[in-house]
Parts: C-alpha cells; sequence; structure tokens
C-alpha cells in the first residue's frame, strides 16, 4: 500500500495570503502628469458629457424605456444593434492593437478602475497626508482625532462615489430632471437602486479593493500575455545594469564598489499601485502606469546616473536587437480597425430614417370578398427614425392588379422618433396567383422627397382556381 508522501519542515506553502495594505507614494514625473492629464479628461468628459444638449434634448441620452439611443445629432433604434455590436468589436480589437504595440496603456492611464482610484487617492493623500502619515495613522489606536481623519475622509469618498452614480444613471434618465428628483426623494425605484449601487461599487472598488480589482477580478490581467511579444512596449527593470544592487552614499563610484546603478532604495515598490517590485521582472500585476519610472529617473538625477534604469522598453531591446514595430501582428489589427471603423462609418451615415415593419394578421390566412376577391391583413409599423416630424406615403408593388386599402388620409404624419401602427388590407383576384401564396413589398416613402424610402416585403396568402 503506498503512503502519502509528507512535505518536509518548511516547504508549506499558503493557498491564500491575507492582503497587506497598499499605500502607494506619490510621485511626480512626465507619466505622472500624463496620467493626471488623462484622469482629469476622462473624468470631464464622465461628469460633463450628460449635461450637453442638441436641440431639445439631452446631448447622450439612452432612453431604455423609448427604446432609442440619442447620441449627439444620431438618434439610433433597436434596427441599429448591428452597429453597436461593430463598435464593441472595433473597441475589443482596439484593446489588442494597443496592447500589442505598448503594454497595457489602457490599464495604466485609461481604465476607469485606475481614474477613479486615482481620483479618491488624491482625496485621501489631501485628507490623512502623505504615504508615511497614512501609514502611521492606520496604525494608531482610535480616537477622536483618527474619527476626525477617516470620517471625513469616507464622507468625501461617499459623497464623490454618490454623484458618479448620479451622473451614471444620468445618462438613462434627463440628468436635469434626475438631479432635483434625487434630491427631493422623487426618484423612481430603479433609478434609486442604480444610483445606489453604481454609487456603493465606486466607493468599494477605487476606496478599498483598489490593485485587488486588477489582479483577481479583472480578466484582462490574466491574457495580456497572450498579446505580448518581444517587441511590446513594457517597463522593465534594467537587470545588467542595475545589478548587484546596494546602497552607497551619493558621487560614489558604484564600480568601485563592486556594485550597480540600483541603490535599492525600494521607491519603486512604494510609487507602484499594485505594490509589486518591478525588478523582479514582468508581472501581470503591473498596470503599465509608469510610476516606477519617473521615480527612479528622480533618483537617478539625485545620484549622478544616466536615466532609464526602469523604462519603456521591449525584450529585444533589453538584449540589444532592433525593435520592430510593423510586425504582422501589428499590421494585421491595424488594418481590420481600418475596414471596421469604415464600415462603421459607412452604416451610420448611410442609415435609412425611414422604418416601416409588416406584420400579418395570423388569425385568418385570407378573406374571400363578395366580388370574387381575396384579401389579407396587415398591421403596418412606420418609423420616423428622425429628429423632426416626417409624412409617409404608403405602397405597394410586386403583385399586379393588388390594391391597397388603409384607412387614413395619405400622407401619413409621423412625429420625430416615433411609431404609427397602420391597419391595412390588400385585395387582389386569385386569378392573377400561380401560387397559393405570393411575396409582396410594401413601401414607405417620405412626402416631397421621393429618394428617403425604405421597404419590407410580406407574403399575400391567396387560393388557386
Amino acid at each position: 500500500m503506498s503512503k502519502t508522501a509528507t512535505p518536509p519542515e518548511g516547504n508549506e506553502q499558503e493557498f491564500y495570503a491575507k492582503r497587506a495594505k497598499v499605500y502607494p507614494r506619490e510621485v511626480h514625473g512626465l507619466f505622472a502628469r500624463l496620467r493626471t492629464a488623462g484622469v482629469l479628461g476622462l473624468l470631464g468628459i464622465f461628469y460633463g458629457a450628460p449635461w450637453l444638449t442638441w436641440g431639445d434634448r439631452q446631448a447622450i441620452w439612452f432612453d431604455l424605456p423609448g427604446r432609442k439611443f440619442h447620441v449627439i445629432g444620431w438618434t439610433f433604434w433597436p434596427q441599429d444593434f448591428f452597429l453597436l455590436a461593430l463598435l464593441l468589436i472595433i473597441a475589443a480589437l482596439s484593446l489588442f492593437f494597443f496592447t500589442t504595440l505598448a503594454g497595457r496603456l489602457w490599464c495604466g492611464y485609461a481604465c476607469p478602475q485606475t481614474v477613479w482610484t486615482e481620483a479618491f487617492l488624491w482625496i485621501e493623500r489631501r485628507i490623512e497626508g502623505d504615504r508615511s502619515a497614512q501609514m502611521k495613522l492606520d496604525k494608531a489606536p482610535w480616537g477622536g482625532r483618527k474619527l476626525v481623519i477617516k470620517g471625513t475622509k469616507h464622507t468625501i469618498w461617499l459623497v464623490f462615489a454618490l454623484f458618479t452614480g448620479l451622473t451614471f444613471v444620468g445618462y438613462f434618465t434627463p440628468i436635469a430632471e434626475l438631479m432635483p428628483r434625487f434630491f427631493t426623494f422623487h426618484t423612481g425605484g430603479w433609478e434609486t437602486f442604480w444610483i445606489l449601487f453604481y454609487g456603493f461599487a465606486t466607493w468599494g472598488n477605487a476606496g478599498f479593493m483598489r490593485e485587488q480589482v486588477c489582479i483577481y477580478m479583472c480578466p484582462y490581467a490574466r491574457f495580456q500575455s497572450a498579446m505580448f511579444d518581444r517587441d511590446t512596449l513594457i517597463i522593465s527593470y534594467d537587470e545588467n545594469r542595475g545589478e548587484p544592487r546596494g546602497s552607497r552614499k551619493r558621487g560614489v563610484d558604484p564600480k568601485q564598489k563592486g556594485l550597480g546603478d540600483c541603490i535599492d532604495c525600494t521607491l519603486c515598490v512604494q510609487v507602484c499601485p499594485t505594490g509589486i517590485d518591478i525588478r523582479d521582472g514582468l508581472q501581470y500585476q503591473c498596470i503599465g502606469c509608469a510610476a516606477c519610472v519617473d521615480v527612479c529617473d528622480q533618483v537617478m538625477d539625485k545620484m549622478g546616473y544616466p536615466r532609464g534604469l526602469v523604462r519603456y522598453t521591449t525584450e529585444n531591446a533589453m538584449e540589444g536587437k532592433v525593435t520592430k514595430v510593423l510586425r504582422p501582428r501589428v499590421v494585421l489589427y491595424a488594418l481590420l480597425l481600418l475596414v471596421l471603423m469604415a464600415g462603421l462609418l459607412y452604416g451610420i451615415m448611410s442609415r435609412n430614417p425611414v422604418g416601416i415593419d409588416v406584420i400579418r394578421d395570423r388569425n385568418v390566412l385570407f378573406r374571400e370578398l363578395a366580388d370574387g376577391r381575396v384579401e389579407n391583413v396587415y398591421t403596418l409599423k412606420l418609423l420616423n427614425k428622425s429628429d423632426s416630424l416626417r409624412e409617409y406615403h404608403v405602397e405597394i408593388r410586386g403583385l399586379e392588379g393588388a390594391e391597397l386599402v388603409i384607412d387614413r388620409v395619405m400622407p401619413v404624419p409621423v412625429p420625430a422618433g416615433g411609431v404609427v401602427e397602420l391597419p391595412a388590407r390588400v385585395r387582389l383576384d386569385p386569378v392573377v396567383l400561380d401560387a397559393p401564396t405570393a411575396e409582396l413589398v410594401f413601401i414607405a416613402r417620405v412626402a416631397g422627397e421621393p429618394d428617403a424610402g425604405n421597404e419590407r416585403a410580406g407574403r399575400f396568402v391567396g387560393r388557386m382556381r
């Protein structure tokens, strides 16, 4: 009988390590300024876009009850769903393209988790102080001062998160109406739920979970390596130049002491928002924010060493090989993006503002009239996808001698973004039918605009004599 081997002492592995809170040190430099500009720009767009108007409505408004999306001067309907699918494909392909070309630019500069975490960190530093002050405060026993500081921070966080939830719902309910209704407690049940839910998610993700979202919850961190190659721009530590690391005084020649340029100050670890050591090599936890690049360059300046010990580079460049920017994968992604973006633009520009749906009466296949003709009953839905009232003429073709009967005076007015249902009857002498069923086409045209129209096929059921 075989026995289970007992692992030797000291070889036990922990399957779960308790989280150690990360206190990112504030850093200044080129990439920090770029990240701040990105954060301010993206937050400005998010919070400002719902307040823009276009004509008599909100410029960006996803009207779910009305089943239409308003984006500046365009109105999209459920029939335009393929455009949304195409837009999502373009977004995914763009992520692949930029990741292959320049690593995790999205994660470091534009991801919502990064953007709101940076905003919450800024608030935290203004209230609690720098990294060392925050660590000291967390270790201190609870007292009046700690309660006031922590309470102030969380109050501001919650107000900011609540405003974020309000803005999010403001994309689906006109925000100019939502704001006063919320503060007077007159919002609907679903509106209140999503405001509180999105606000709570913002408070939890950006205030508490932070790097946990990037490391454990985000799937992108797990499959990004599949898009990397040896020519992808990544943040790397120059081991050949930096090792062996060790502390020394300023002005000391590291070669005389047998050391590399790394002084082992650990500042690159202290500024990392996910708490990793970039000197350990490329890791999936690295979000590519370049905070370690900025702080290492500052240390190199103080020591009088060349910058670039930690830098944006490629694996090939680190090995002294030539980096190729234009490579098959990048070119393929770029060509696909161009084709899809051209297709999306063409689809938007060529959208027909006239819509017509044909619904046949399923209760009765056909009716025989007193004069011997056969009648089919339909319901026509006329859709006006434009932002102004239009009048439609409806006609049929495809069956010679067919008569269209509509109990409405033509042209039929259809309000902007509206749908009008029309009962319609088609009458035909069955003698002209050479089969039990035949296809006919309903055509809706805009009065005064003969080129503006749309058509939809229908099926006429008759009988053969």
